[in-house]
């Protein structure tokens, strides 16, 4: 049974950071393309990153330059490290594995965590 378990959120001020986890059990973590995804209330999930079998990694617009995407095969976990924090990065933020077409589009997804909730302050 596939399971994928997001944690570290938190408040937080604009302009901090924080390191989201993905920890995964029933698949390996380097055989699958892994995103991020968010979803914010009231809005559509919306792409934030996704880390290829190659490492290959590739970032939404809106997180571009402020969120890293790594994985510790070892660990068979893969994180989001955010920078930069705005207030529109209020979102509850969730990993998923195994997409079936465009990496960017969530319904192609296989399998998803129960999300992590971000919320950034003024």
């Amino acid at each position: 049974q596939v399971q994928l378990v997001e944690s570290g959120g938190g408040l937080v001020q604009a302009g901090g950071s924080l390191r989201l986890s993905c920890a995964a059990s029933g698949l390996i973590v380097r055989t699958f393309p892994m995103g991020w995804f968010r979803q914010a209330p009231g809005k559509e999930r919306e792409f934030v990153g996704v880390i290829g079998m190659n490492e290959g990694v590739y970032y939404g617009d809106s997180v571009k330059g402020r969120f890293t995407i790594s994985r510790d095969n070892a660990k068979n976990t893969v994180f989001l490290q955010m920078n930069s924090l705005k207030p529109e990065d209020t979102a509850v933020y969730y990993c998923a594995a195994d997409p079936s077409d465009s990496y960017r589009d969530p319904e192609t997804y296989t399998y998803w965590g129960r999300g992590t909730q971000v919320t950034v302050s003024s």
